[in-house]
């Protein structure tokens, strides 16, 4: 059950990043002019990422309630349900979730583009409070969830960004790739900041130190994993950068690297979601 839980998590935690990023990097990257072949496949891929969140999410939800249950046939008892939801924090949040994740669904069937976006927030933000943000409680609890929800928020604009990035490249005519990159590139400074100090934060607050210990074990092997495919991602995107002004002549090289980069954004997401059922290793007062 656990190997599915982190399965779960991963699936549920990538297509919500993705779907966030995607769309709010479209407006920065390419202006509020309508892109018609591009905005069609972006709205394509985002009802089925919609949907699938909405299955890892019931899935999730199932495979919590039986572990607090200790069998299936427990957890699938209404009053089991019912008593997840109403009477654990977990339950509380993942509530609030859930009904997020079918509004958007419908709402991205509808013609409602206006409501895409904050729906997407929203929903990234009841990430937050899952896993190691719920740990602590008062005000030092909900300072730790709104480090998540900045983090979080970093994560899914850049793999969200580097989605669409892939989408741009594969379109036949292409908008002008220098003035997107650079755009790209210049937030993505401020994601990477953010990404790093709101990073090291959640390591000191749930360890007590500035690097868990022992180095090769457990959490702190997990966490060195994710911080090497994230300094990868970023040697990658410095690589491109200094590229910028030859983008145009090497399409094909710069869409591997493109993908590349993304692929180890997708690989860090799987070393998080493990993380995020494995116990931070908290120093002894």
């Amino acid at each position: 059950m656990a190997t599915l839980l982190v399965l779960c998590r991963f699936v549920h935690f990538i297509v919500v990043l993705l779907m966030f990023g995607a769309w709010v990097f479209r407006p920065w990257l390419l202006g509020a002019a309508p892109q018609p072949m591009l905005d069609r496949q972006l709205l394509r891929i985002t009802r089925g990422l919609a949907g699938t969140a909405l299955a890892s999410g019931v899935i999730w939800l199932g495979l919590i309630t039986a572990s607090m249950a200790g069998s299936w046939p427990a957890a699938l008892e209404l009053s089991t349900v019912q008593q997840v939801l109403g009477k654990t924090f977990f339950g509380q949040v993942w509530t609030w979730h859930l009904l997020l994740n079918l509004l958007l669904v419908i709402v991205l069937i509808k013609p409602w583009p206006a409501l895409r976006p904050p729906l997407l927030a929203l929903l990234l933000a009841t990430l937050a409070p899952v896993g190691h943000g719920a740990m602590l409680d008062g005000l030092s609890g909900q300072l730790l969830i709104l480090n998540q929800v900045v983090h979080l928020a970093c994560v899914g604009a850049w793999l969200g960004g580097l989605l669409l990035l892939v989408l741009i490249l594969r379109q036949s005519p292409r908008p002008a790739l220098e003035p997107i990159l650079r755009r790209f590139s210049g937030v993505g400074y401020g994601l990477v900041a953010g990404l790093l100090v709101t990073g090291l934060i959640n390591v000191r607050v749930l360890t007590g130190q500035l690097w868990p210990t022992p180095l090769f074990s457990g959490f702190a092997l997990i966490l060195l994993i994710k911080v090497m495919l994230v300094l990868g991602m970023l040697a990658l995107a410095l690589l491109n950068r200094l590229r910028l002004d030859r983008c145009e002549q090497r399409p094909g090289s710069l869409k591997a690297s493109v993908m590349v980069e993304w692929l180890l954004g997708i690989c860090a997401v799987a070393a998080v979601s493990l993380l995020g059922t494995l116990p931070p290793m908290v120093l002894a007062d």
